[in-house]
């Protein structure tokens, strides 16, 4: 770092820009093709409905976040032309052309991600009420500080990025110190592999390693979010002590919360949690020699300081003293005996508290769909309807969808955590009734092949991992016991 330019952190800048756009361009191709069986129009959650309260209720419009559809009626064509729109832009950054320009340009495209965005994300109800949702939006808020290829990135605006990891990290850590004890007596991952929202192709193997690598795992997680992250600010120490020493430092902290990522990338599907959190580690590492070299200040103009256009580095340090201000809500919860988690202080979503898995469900229970054309429910025979990513038939591989975000599969894993069924859930089984279209495409398998079944009913299991032994003999993957009928048989009147 060189005062005010960070000169050698060109290339965590590209990483950056890129891999934030390309995690917009993912979540706009979300919503284009889930948003409106889910909220559109005719939607399980209508978002009109919920945007015509919001009109009609004090109440409802201190609780809506700002969203583009306060000023103009929502239609599911409108939000198609959103999700457009936000995918242009973000394949656009993705290649850079953007950055080419002036550091004005790549500032209005990602304050155009992040107004658009949030637009969504504010009426998204409980299908948009993740983490990694405002964690994307503050992503992309600070990527429009980054600047252009013409000149280093600013070195408060790198600061901030490493303050949003921190967050992220250190949050997610004292969370789980807080939560449940199975992270305090380091049993957490015997059951996480196996209980987790979605598994991946290889979460029944890592599941099946033995408990006390799944106790080493436990320590590692703690040690990468209690310990590592205060080394991400090692770098400012470059500033006033010679030597790579404090560079190598951040490097390093940055290396080990990518690898430990980078394993939970493999081993679930967590939407785009972690590669967001890979893309900004990045922000702390410096590669000297990649960058521009800041200009001697003797031979720079007044309007250049550390090779950095006046304006911009306004406009920089402005964002950091908002920040400054925004940051002590976050700070404090960090510390705080009640912790919140995934929380916003302030309507646009930046300096936000995070945190993830204070505790860890011990059995996995999973809601079953299923249906039938027979007229008699109680004699009848009953075929499932199958999820992109949940599990329901025991012999397949889950599949790895990261970061592709399938947000009625993960509601679905909530729905057995719930004291009751979920409003959205009801309307979803009318919709199997109708046999809706728009509906039957967020499954991965109609058994009805798109004509109306007579009958629809959710049922529990109890779904664990077959042990090596029982794969050999049944070729299952799962093995799943009965819990009980959950709601009806339902039929159309």
């Amino acid at each position: 770092m060189d005062g005010f330019a960070a000169v050698d952190f060109e290339f965590a800048r590209q990483v950056l820009q890129r891999g934030i756009a390309a995690l917009f361009l993912v979540a706009f191709v979300s919503t284009l093709n889930q948003f409106r069986p889910l909220l559109g129009e005719h939607g399980l959650l209508p978002a009109p409905e919920l945007l015509s309260w919001a009109r009609r209720s004090q109440r409802g419009q201190r609780m809506l976040r700002p969203t583009l559809f306060h000023f103009v009626t929502y239609t599911d064509r409108r939000l198609v032309a959103l999700c457009w729109a936000g995918i242009a832009v973000s394949a656009a950054l993705v290649c850079g052309i953007p950055q080419l320009l002036t550091p004005w340009t790549p500032m209005v495209c990602f304050l155009l991600l992040w107004l658009g965005y949030m637009s969504i994300v504010s009426i998204g109800q409980t299908f948009y009420g993740f983490g990694w949702e405002m964690l994307l939006l503050e992503a992309g808020f600070l990527a429009a500080f980054l600047g252009s290829d013409a000149e280093p990135p600013a070195t408060v605006v790198i600061v901030l990025l490493w303050w949003l990891v921190f967050r992220l990290e250190f949050g997610a850590g004292m969370i789980k110190i807080r939560g449940g004890r199975e992270w305090r007596d380091l049993t957490a991952l015997t059951y996480h592999h196996e209980t987790q929202p979605m598994p991946g192709p290889l979460s029944r193997q890592a599941h099946l390693l033995p408990r006390w690598f799944h106790k080493l795992e436990v320590v590692g997680n703690h040690v990468a979010q209690l310990v590592v992250p205060w080394f991400l600010f090692a770098p400012l120490l470059g500033l006033v002590v010679p030597g790579p020493g404090p560079a190598i430092a951040g490097a390093v902290a940055a290396a080990i919360i990518i690898a430990t990522q980078l394993w939970l990338i493999v081993t679930g599907n967590f939407a785009w949690l972690n590669w967001a959190t890979v893309v900004l580690a990045f922000s702390a590492i410096g590669l000297p020699g990649i960058g521009a070299p800041s200009q001697d200040a003797t031979s720079e103009p007044p309007w250049i300081v550390d090779a950095i256009p006046l304006p911009w580095l306004l406009v920089t340090c402005a964002v950091g003293v908002l920040y400054l201000v925004l940051s002590g809500p976050a700070l404090k919860n960090l510390f705080a005996h009640r912790q919140l988690m995934n929380a916003s202080f302030n309507r646009w979503q930046l300096a936000n508290a995070y945190g993830a898995f204070g505790t860890v469900t011990k059995q996995r229970i999973e809601i079953v769909v299923e249906g039938t054309a027979e007229e008699d429910p109680d004699a009848a025979t009953w075929r499932a309807y199958e999820f992109k990513g949940k599990p329901t038939d025991v012999r397949r591989i889950p599949r790895l969808f990261a970061p592709y975000h399938l947000r009625l599969d993960w509601l679905m894993w909530f729905l057995p955590l719930g004291r009751s069924l979920d409003d959205w859930f009801t309307v979803f089984l009318v919709r199997l009734l109708q046999a809706d279209a728009p509906t039957l495409r967020l499954l991965a398998r109609d058994p009805f092949g798109g004509e109306r079944p007579r009958w629809v009913r959710a049922v529990a299991y109890r779904y664990r991992f077959s042990t090596r032994a029982e794969f050999r003999r049944s070729r299952e993957r799962w093995v799943r016991e009965w819990r009980g009928e959950v709601l009806g048989p339902l039929a159309l009147r």
